[in-house]
């Protein structure tokens, strides 16, 4: 499937089905129509405005949509999003707050390259901006990456997340959600080895793989089950010419939201056909719960080959972060180096995605951190989402990270002095 016309094949679908809602939309709205009692036209109306609506989303990176926030003085602050490190396969961007000083925390939350745009952790930066000072790691669409800008696979993302660090500096706090936290867990380990006073000040880990084969999953079992010849053949395409990255290899969003969609596909179909009789009978909106949800699910990104299979190979099949073997430009990154950077890990009960004893998994490989500097939380009932996202996160877990963060904003104790007190 290597091939360019397959890439363009999905394009050529998703344009054909946005046209023929707005055809339908269109026609079914026409004013001569409404002299007409036949139900069939509503409908037809509304079938084709979700359908423009729903293939339309699927190309466009949304909006972050966080205008303002409302300070201490009760007044409104505008928010402008500012590039603090542009790179070719993604930036670091500061949420900067208009007239308000610095803030004592300083939170860098890397996003998932997982499918979606970090626009997914959109209600996350906006439940932690009016108390920190929030940066975001912005991954960039493949499609859209000339083939001059070379390859990027779980290296070269890793030695991203160590320039943002370095970048930042060390009264950073850094947050990882899902897929980046074993990768942020081996960015830190380098910084502790080859630039210690580069380190954060916190790590906290969300949901992430760190050891796969902790709890098993059903992507757990895909990994195992699927040999990397059978996955390049049946994930990889050719960019298209329609892009500036024509000819790049990559794991296409279509191909992703594919998918997405059939891991819940009687949930999906309900949640459409309902929506069209919404529509039908006048009762939607143009943020409605419906589409406040799928303007962002169905908004999907290309990611590279080589970073989509080495992250099957080595971190899912190979285990190199969980067994400590991870190599990055040809030095093992020894996770057991980080002694003064404090790390919590938070799963969620119900999480089907990286399962509890995955994530936390990441505390027995820091033998050199000391015990009072580990944490980890369980959300009882939460899932995936619900624990970066959702109400387990706005109820308990942000007051949790927060706390954490706060408790280990001091500067870290030299190494020589902390293990003298430890062994007291």
């Amino acid at each position: 499937m290597r091939y360019m016309y397959t890439y363009d094949l999905m394009e050529t679908a998703r344009n054909t089905n946005e046209w023929l809602g707005a055809t339908a939309r269109a026609m079914a709205s026409y004013p001569a129509f409404a002299l007409s009692m036949n139900p069939v036209l509503p409908l037809m109306a509304a079938w084709g405005e979700v359908t423009e609506r729903a293939f339309s989303r699927m190309v466009v990176k949304p909006d972050w949509g966080i205008r303002s926030i409302v300070g201490p003085d009760g007044q409104d602050h505008l928010v402008d999003i500012v590039p603090e490190v542009e790179k070719p396969f993604g930036s670091l961007i500061k949420f900067s707050v208009r007239r308000r000083a610095p803030m004592a925390r300083k939170v860098l939350l890397v996003a998932p390259m997982s499918g979606h745009y970090a626009t997914l952790l959109r209600s996350t930066v906006a439940s932690l901006l009016p108390d920190a000072d929030v940066y975001v790691t912005d991954w960039h669409n493949a499609r859209d990456i000339p083939v001059s800008a070379g390859k990027f696979d779980v290296e070269d993302y890793t030695l991203y997340l160590v320039d943002f660090m370095r970048a930042l500096g060390p009264d950073t706090h850094v947050i990882a959600v899902c897929q980046p936290a074993p990768l942020t867990l081996a960015a830190t380990a380098y910084l502790a080895a080859e630039d210690p006073a580069a380190q954060p000040r916190s790590l906290t880990l969300i949901g992430g793989p760190i050891d796969p084969d902790a709890a098993a999953t059903d992507v757990t079992d895909f990994g195992r089950r699927i040999t990397m010849g059978q996955l390049e053949q049946i994930a990889i395409q050719r960019v298209g010419f329609k892009h500036k990255g024509a000819g790049r290899l990559v794991y296409p969003g279509l191909l992703q939201l594919q998918s997405f969609m059939s891991m819940n596909a009687d949930r999906h179909s309900k949640a459409f056909s309902e929506q069209i009789m919404r529509v039908s009978r006048g009762e939607a909106s143009d943020h409605d719960a419906h589409n406040r949800f799928y303007d962002e699910y169905l908004a999907v990104m290309d990611m590279t080959a080589e970073f989509y299979l080495s992250t099957v190979e080595r971190i899912f099949k190979n285990r190199e972060i969980a067994l400590n073997a991870f190599v990055v430009n040809g030095k093992r990154v020894d996770i057991g180096a980080i002694t003064n950077v404090a790390v919590m890990t938070v799963e969620g009960a119900n999480d089907d995605i990286s399962a509890p004893g995955q994530c936390v998994a990441a505390l027995k490989m820091l033998t050199g951190l000391p015990e009072e500097k580990k944490a980890n939380h369980l959300e009882p009932g939460a899932g995936h989402y619900g624990i970066f996202a959702g109400k387990s996160w706005r109820l308990n877990i942000r007051p949790l990270v927060l706390g954490f963060i706060d408790a280990h904003s001091g500067a870290p104790v030299p190494a020589g002095k902390r293990v003298k007190l430890a062994s007291v």
